[in-house]
């Protein structure tokens, strides 16, 4: 995608870049029921780009006299008072928008090229609600407490409205109108327009209506906004729909019912996919990008609403892949994020006469090593990555352990630029569970997995996330998955409350799991994760890394001690609070660390920002690293 970063390359200091609460930690990293939200904000220049794109100012530079590119927290909305301008003619309205991004990286790629389109268009981008003309919630909806968060961002943006700019549009987007796209219209009224993850190129025209109806409500509706309406926020959060199936009416173009009425601008099934033409405005710091290669998911996981929200696995071309990774090296980046919902299945869609998705192991591998070699897949896709100039990792996110083969292997081991990092999620072990789960592997495959990948790739850290809970699992079951826990000893793992999510298989299972139960499983499973981490970390005293400097550390900032995620889960729980020793700080990651959800490395002294360093370790806490210049 065509990135609109460069403009203004910055890095934002540690404590707001990390965003989240999550997939982002907020400031001081403090525990947090709600997560994953960025607050759409970049840096800004005195003067003009040279290339005759957007005039982008700096009211304060952040540590190290670096400029903020995004802040991520709840809390701190009004952070910065950054915008980005376009050039207009003088006598042209110059609307201001403002976007909050809630979930996974897959979701604030869209935001980011919401952001750019905007920009190309002649928006001003804020990220002062109080100054946006319209307001945009990218929402996620992955489980409860995902759309819980995106409810209650919606409710207190409408609300913020109310009390601090009546005028404003807001814009509702991403996976909670995708998912109940024929109910949210009748719930929040107070909504100018709703957008499904297929209208995201469409975001221009969708504010430009918003702003049309917000007017055209204010000239006939006085009673303005009620956040105590009896009920309201129980009913969205009891929504049980999902329609997407493939069945169901196409909203997009949907007439109002009443002259007040929102639109719906949602596709039953989503098609989408960006491109490298696609305009984008990156927020995430400049030397780390996220990069989506495919869109949706074709796997029947009996948990999972994701492929009723996201359509059918869709891959991008390779040569456009390799042309935005090329483009994102160019401006300085050193971390490349692949991402979509089944990396491993990357190109399996583009082969020939294919007669539909292929799910199970033995038939994958059969397809694979049939394809010609013109058909793109994970293995190839990384070997034209690797062969770019430049110095970045590549990391790999999100495989399936269905999808796994020895020329994957092989192929990590062979590029030095690809981070010895494994990111494959398995839920469970017990052949009961993964075969209710409709995992499409079993505990035998899995522990014969795990050992090729390890003897085939030394040094890899291998990161899973597991789910306790799900309908039907026994104290058997959970022993089960403590006792590989064990054997195995995974580097990096998070662990899931089961989300009993209607309009799945699973939300119809018997036996399901009383609520104390499924957290004192998790408890029992994060406390034994985190020891095995801590005997990790002391392993790798005395030994030098390379790391990624990510920022200096500032004095006033704490630890982080709790990390969540809603694709990750628990990743680290509220383990011993050590502190650092005063003195100058930088906060660095290594190859096992992706942004956000993994370990630290905090190194004493002065290390450039955004590039790599070699340090050497001379200490560790449960999860982060203490490290000195090596």
């Amino acid at each position: 995608m065509t990135s609109l970063s460069c403009l203004a390359p910055s890095l934002l200091p540690w404590p707001q870049c990390k965003s989240g609460f999550s997939l982002s930690q907020g400031p001081g990293f403090a525990s947090s029921a709600k997560r994953n939200r960025r607050v759409a904000s970049n840096p800004e220049a005195e003067e003009e780009s040279a290339s005759g794109g957007p005039r982008l100012h700096c009211d304060e530079a952040g540590a190290d006299g670096l400029h903020p590119v995004t802040v991520g927290c709840r809390q701190r909305r009004d952070h910065l008072e950054s915008d980005t301008r376009m050039k207009s003619k003088a006598h042209k309205r110059i609307w201001r928008v403002g976007l909050i991004s809630l979930g996974c990286a897959k979701n604030l790629v869209d935001a980011e090229v919401m952001l750019g389109t905007l920009l190309q268009d002649g928006f001003e981008v804020v990220n002062d609600p109080a100054r946006a003309d319209a307001l945009i919630i990218n929402t996620c909806s992955f489980i409860d407490a995902a759309q819980e968060e995106s409810v209650d961002t919606i409710l207190e943006s409408a609300a913020f409205r109310e009390a601090h700019r009546r005028g404003q549009a807001l814009v509702v987007a991403g996976c909670l109108p995708q998912r109940f796209r024929s109910r949210l219209r009748d719930l929040l009224p107070e909504v100018d327009a709703f957008m499904g993850v297929d209208e995201v190129p469409r975001v221009t025209e969708i504010v430009r209506e918003a702003l049309a109806h917000r007017a055209a409500r204010l000239c006939t509706d006085r009673s303005g906004f009620d956040p105590d309406r009896e009920g309201l926020r129980d009913e969205l959060l009891r929504l049980h729909e999902t329609d997407g199936n493939g069945s169901g009416a196409d909203l997009r173009f949907r007439p109002a019912d009443a002259p007040a009425a929102a639109r719906v601008w949602v596709q039953a099934r989503p098609h989408y996919i960006p491109d490298y033409a696609t305009p984008r405005f990156r927020l995430t710091p400049s030397h780390y990008a996220y990069v989506k290669i495919a869109e949706g998911c074709n796997h029947p996981c009996s948990f999972c609403i994701i492929p009723q929200m996201r359509g059918s696995h869709r891959s991008r071309p390779m040569d456009d892949i390799v042309r935005e990774v090329r483009a994102l090296v160019a401006e300085g980046v050193r971390e490349i994020n692949l991402i979509s919902q089944d990396s491993t299945y990357y190109g399996l869609d583009l082969r020939p006469r294919r007669t539909g998705p292929i799910a199970a192991p033995d038939r994958f591998r059969a397809a694979i090593s049939e394809l010609p070699p013109e058909v793109p897949t994970l293995a190839r896709l990384l070997r034209r990555l690797n062969a770019l100039p430049g110095e970045f990792w590549i990391r790999v996110l999100y495989t399936h352990p269905a999808h796994w083969t020895e020329e994957l292997i092989r192929t990590i081991a062979e590029c030095p630029k690809v981070a010895r990092y494994v990111d494959i999620p398995l839920q469970h072990i017990h052949d009961n569970m993964l075969e209710r789960m409709r995992r499409e592997t079993s505990r035998a495959y899995i522990e014969d997995l795990l050992h090729r990948i390890r003897a085939g790739i030394p040094g890899i850290a291998l990161r899973t996330t597991f789910i306790v809970g799900f309908p039907g699992e026994t104290e058997g079951c959970f022993e089960a998955l403590l006792e590989f826990m064990r054997r195995v000893r995974f580097e990096r793992a998070g662990v899931f409350l089961y989300s009993q999510e209607e309009g799945t298989r699973a939300a119809r299972m018997s036996q399901q799991v009383p609520a104390e139960m499924k957290e004192r499983r998790r408890q029992q499973a994060m406390a034994l994760q985190r020891q095995i981490c801590r005997e990790h970390n002391a392993a790798l005293v005395g030994r030098t890394l390379r790391v990624l400097v990510e920022a200096e550390l500032q004095a006033r900032t704490p630890l982080p001690v709790e990390v969540r995620s809603w694709e990750h889960g628990l990743v680290r729980d509220g383990a011993k609070h050590e502190g650092l020793a005063p003195g100058r700080w930088m906060v660095a990651r290594s190859e096992a660390d992706a942004p956000d959800i993994d370990g630290r490395v905090y190194v004493r002294g002065r290390l450039p920002v955004g590039e790599f360093a070699t340090v050497r370790v001379v200490g560790h806490t449960d999860y982060d690293l203490i490290a000195r210049p090596a």
